[in-house]
């Protein structure tokens, strides 16, 4: 059997974490905790499903692909699997997730101390890094997991203990059930992007494993051991900062999200914790921007087969990146919001049905494509009305789905639809005089 070397575990375990915990996992959970008070740990563990469950998942799923989406998404076919895939990591590149890595470095590192500055000095500083650790695409993994994650963790760690040894106030009750804030919280887990990040990342993970001379089966249980440090790493800083949210429930809701972590900082450990966070959030933006840019330009030199070389994406991403980061953090977040809402469940959906893959094997194309256009059905149609579009007939036929209300319609969509596309595929097999696909 293959030795499987600890240390190269132990810096891809750093170096998925660091990926993964960028400007939205740094600023969501104060803010949700300071929203839901002594119901924290509810909102806790609704937003941990979406912010370390799924894409732990995701990328334990992706191992065995070898990293490749298109094999992950071809249940809804060749080109289902290029459009969402291109939508992805859209999503998680230059059009959402890359720029608020950049906004957000602005907002809590820069701004604080010099806050008539133009944001896109730093702006523009900040992508120049990103676009420097990016060009070497078989470096990124070790650059990250050896030289930037071990200080990032330990700055977040010096935080969140300042503020439970010495806690601003005690959680204030926000008269909400606590399944309302555990609802409330899985959907805001959509805004990390990480579950989308993990289909995209397992990739550079497993390629940066295969590169150091380990075979599929072991690149499986690296990525897979790698995956559970990231999972423990984002657990203990998700916790920790989403408590440190909650001794300030007394604040107004509308304070922005940057603002809102700034204060909790200065208030637990003065100006030397301003300091502290603003080189945490530089880390943390730096290293999960390095991670997109670089999974930007794996995924679309592929795409072309090379006709866009990886160099060119990369410099393409960073530009407009930097353009687009000066909207601010809270504009970003509001232009992400109906895109997510849209790509989340199809992403989820298509997890739950390559876990499924062994049991209901690939006679039952049906059934993907029922529960996929179930998925959609909702999905859409919220979408939509994140962005004030309302269509009412289409409303009365969502509205009917169980759960809709709760923020879960496309699950019991996808449910239903799966359920039908068993029935057709297994009327079609029956006609053709084939096995069962279950």
């Amino acid at each position: 059997m293959e030795r499987i070397n600890t240390r190269d575990v132990i810096v891809t375990g750093f170096a998925l974490f660091a990926m993964f915990f960028g400007a939205g996992n740094l600023i969501f959970p104060p803010y949700l905790g300071s929203l839901f008070g002594t119901k924290w740990v509810a909102a806790m563990l609704g937003f941990g499903i979406t912010g370390i469950g799924l894409p732990l998942l995701g990328v334990m799923v992706m191992s065995q692909y070898d990293g490749s989406f298109e094999k992950f998404a071809d249940k809804g076919g060749k080109l289902f699997a290029i459009l969402l895939g291109s939508l992805v990591v859209l999503c998680i590149g230059p059009l959402l997730a890359i720029p608020r890595t950049g906004a957000t470095t602005f907002e809590v590192a820069v701004k604080p101390f010099f806050p008539n500055m133009n944001p896109y000095i730093p702006i523009i500083g900040f992508f120049a890094l990103t676009y420097y650790f990016s060009m070497k695409q078989s470096s990124v993994i070790d650059i990250i997991g050896r030289v930037l994650t071990p200080g990032l963790l330990g700055l977040l760690i010096f935080i969140i203990i300042a503020g439970i040894v010495n806690p601003i106030s005690t959680p204030l009750d926000p008269n909400v059930a606590k399944s309302a804030a555990f609802s409330s919280c899985f959907v805001e887990g959509y805004q990390t992007m990480d579950a989308l990040a993990a289909v995209i990342f397992a990739g550079i993970i497993v390629q940066s494993i295969r590169a150091k001379g380990y075979g599929r089966t072991s690149s499986i249980k690296m990525t897979a051991i790698s995956g559970l440090i990231a999972a423990a790493g984002l657990l203990v800083v998700y916790g920790g900062l989403m408590y440190l949210g909650a001794t300030v429930s007394f604040m107004s809701s509308d304070i922005p999200r940057t603002t809102l972590l700034v204060t909790i900082v200065a208030e637990i450990a003065g100006d030397v914790g301003l300091v502290a966070l603003g080189i945490a959030v530089a880390l943390a933006c730096l290293t999960t921007a390095v991670g997109l840019t670089a999974a930007t330009g794996e995924f679309f030199s592929n795409l072309s087969k090379n006709r866009v070389t990886y160099l060119q994406v990369v410099t393409l991403s960073t530009i407009f990146s930097a353009l687009f980061a000066g909207i601010g953090v809270d504009g970003i977040i509001r232009f992400a919001v109906p895109i997510l809402v849209v790509v989340y469940p199809i992403v989820i959906v298509l997890m739950f049905m390559n876990l499924l893959s062994p049991v209901f094997n690939d006679s039952c194309k049906y059934a993907y494509v029922t529960a996929l256009a179930g998925t959609l059905l909702v999905s859409l149609y919220d979408g939509l009305s994140a962005m004030g579009v309302t269509i009412s007939v289409w409303g009365d036929i969502v509205s009917m789905i169980p759960l809709v209300g709760n923020g879960f319609g496309w699950l019991m969509a996808s449910t239903i639809g799966f359920g039908i596309g068993l029935i057709v595929d297994r009327i079609a097999l029956a006609i053709k005089g084939s096995e069962s696909c279950a």
